[in-house]
């Protein structure tokens, strides 16, 4: 005689391919196969939250570096100015000033040296 498992395991199932839906292939409707490519799924949105991070710090650095550049400094010199002097400016705002606001940018610049 068959055994069919019964409802909580049904719900267990139905859990894992719900959260497989968009999937392509049979990583969507196959429950062993879904099982897999949601576990992977899961356990990349956890390690990509901390790169997401990264990647912004390393975007900012760059843009910061850019506008530094075309106010006669290196970022290194500019961060390294910014810290003697203490000035508590973090780098994503320092980042939104060299894009939008050019003028404070510079003003900072000259803070810093």
């Amino acid at each position: 005689m068959r055994v069919k498992k019964g409802f909580k395991a049904r719900r267990r199932r139905n859990a894992v391919l719900k959260l497989a839906k968009g999937f392509r292939g049979r990583r969507k409707n196959c429950y062993r196969q879904a099982n897999r490519a949601v576990e992977r799924a899961l356990d990349k949105s956890t390690s990509d939250r901390r790169r997401r991070r990264r990647d912004f710090r390393r975007l900012w650095i760059v843009r910061i570096n850019a506008a530094a550049r075309l106010n006669g400094t290196s970022y290194s010199k500019l961060i390294a100015g910014l810290t003697k002097k203490s000035v508590a400016i973090d780098r994503k705002i320092l980042a939104d000033l060299a894009i939008f606001d050019p003028d404070g940018f510079s003003a900072v610049v000259a803070a810093s040296k």
